[in-house]
């Protein structure tokens, strides 16, 4: 691939794009065959309880209707001028329950029809296999991915969509944010039972799990579709000492460390030293098999990261005021603003961790996850409803001049994909006032709107930056 830097700064191959997620945008969570997922009993996000049964306050339930919409939705994102789009497929839409014998048309044949649309508009799509949407099924009769079945259940699911798409589909993720099992265990690893009563043993060896799985499908995705590629997904949050005493600059190693052994484990193929060394300290061992080993082995063709904010970390607890962004905690930064929901907002941590993933694997890059979540009001500019969103044109823009200086650093970084082109139900949170789009979907946290669409201002300001390759930039991406 080339990957020369233009005098715009980026090579005239790169893939701008936009990220969504299944469960936050797709609604129908029961039609046409499609089994109840984790999300469909997660009604206030990460931080609410979990419920028996899906209830009328979740969000996510009809979502902004992606399903029955996205035709207009690709069109509109080939009016922005996306060339990648970063989608999930819903698990539980293909295999209802996870442990299904055979899988569920209905499910496969909606996801031949968007890709069908992304083809017309000639839009790459890139799809996560497994986004937060575990089968409900598989976490409330097996544990989630504490159960080493997991593995067999996904590689099937992993089966058929190489399978069915594998000759369309170039770009595949694994899992979404891998790491983040360690801090959410329902979210990313359908583990019911609540975090302060899981064990470290119990917590690692379900990652284990899901690391075997993602890697016995990188095996399957070369031997089925060997002209596809596929990647690793990690949650980068940068970690910085407190301050500079040597303790806290150990403090701030070691937290990182934790999330940098999930990409080495899919990039080298084995567990680092340094991992091992702490799971002994702390009384954890690993039930690895020999076929566990040799599945590890197969190593990803790229890596790609979700970015959102910084944090710091301090070998005296009680130092610093406590900080956090997406699903990890730490310290803030002191020297940092922030972002309505609190998060560190720090664009050049965005070049300092690629910069470090790709000296450390000196694998390609793709940064599919980055974007401004804030509260946005509809008005009436010159006659066109919209919104006037300058603070979130001002944050994508300090990160991509920081995507540029990725490029200039000699990082192989292939695309960025903004979070989100699109309204969203917030993961974290589980509301659409937390909008992260460039369109405005017109549905609010009590379920209220015609999800009518609205393309917001930093809509038409990216659509002139992917226009330009990055040139327009340099004049603050304003639209000529």
């Amino acid at each position: 691939m080339d990957t020369s830097v233009t005098p715009t700064g980026f090579p005239t191959t790169f893939l701008w794009g936009g990220a969504t997620a299944a469960n936050q945008i797709e609604g129908a969570y029961c039609e046409d065959g499609k089994g109840l997922s984790i999300q469909d009993v997660m009604p206030q996000g990460v931080v609410g309880p979990v419920t028996a049964e899906p209830t009328s306050d979740n969000l996510k339930l009809e979502a902004i209707d992606f399903y029955h919409r996205f035709e207009e939705d690709i069109a509109s994102f080939a009016e922005l001028g996306l060339k990648l789009f970063r989608f999930s497929i819903a698990w539980s839409r293909i295999y209802p329950n996870g442990d299904d014998d055979a899988p569920n048309e209905a499910g496969l044949a909606f996801y031949d029809r968007v890709l069908d649309e992304l083809e017309r508009h000639g839009i790459e799509p890139m799809i996560t296999i497994s986004h937060y949407e575990t089968p409900l099924n598989l976490a409330r009769n097996y544990g989630g991915w504490m159960n080493r079945r997991l593995i067999d259940f996904y590689h099937r699911y992993a089966r058929t969509l190489f399978e069915r798409y594998g000759h369309r589909v170039r770009y595949w993720l694994t899992f979404n944010e891998i790491n983040s099992v360690l801090h959410a265990p329902f979210l990313s690893g359908a583990i019911e039972t609540p975090k302060a009563h899981l064990t470290d043993q119990e917590l690692y060896q379900a990652a284990h799990h899901e690391l075997v799985a993602s890697a016995r499908a990188t095996q399957l995705a070369h031997e089925l579709a060997p002209q596809a590629q596929i990647g690793c997904m990690i949650l980068a949050v940068p970690t910085y000492p407190l301050t500079p005493a040597p303790a806290d600059v150990l403090a701030a190693r070691r937290t990182e460390q934790v999330h940098y052994a999930f990409g080495d484990v899919h990039c080298r193929g084995r567990y680092p030293g340094y991992f091992l060394r702490d799971l002994t300290e702390r009384g954890i061992r690993l039930q690895i098999t020999e076929d566990d080993r040799a599945a590890l082995s197969h190593t990803v063709d790229f890596v790609s990261f979700s970015y959102y904010a910084s944090l710091c970390a301090t070998a005296d607890p009680s130092q610093g005021e406590d900080g956090g962004g997406n699903v990890f905690k730490g310290k803030r930064n002191p020297t940092l603003p922030l972002s309505e929901w609190g998060w560190a907002i720090d664009p050049t941590g965005l070049r300092l961790i690629a910069n470090d993933f790709w000296d450390r694997w000196q694998k390609p890059l793709f940064i599919v996850e980055n974007g401004l979540g804030a509260h946005d009001t509809l008005s009436d500019v010159d006659g066109e409803i919209t919104v006037n969103d300058p603070y979130r044109i001002a944050y994508l823009r300090e990160h991509l001049v920081q995507v540029r200086e990725i490029l200039r650093d000699g990082v192989d970084l292939r695309g960025y994909a903004v979070w989100s082109p699109i309204d969203l139900v917030s993961a974290s949170t589980a509301q659409l006032s937390k909008r992260y789009g460039l369109i405005y979907v017109d549905r609010d946290d009590t379920g209220t709107g015609t999800l009518q669409r609205y393309r917001k201002q930093s809509f038409h300001w990216y659509r002139h930056v992917i226009a330009t390759n990055g040139a327009s930039l340099d004049t603050g991406g304003a639209v000529d």
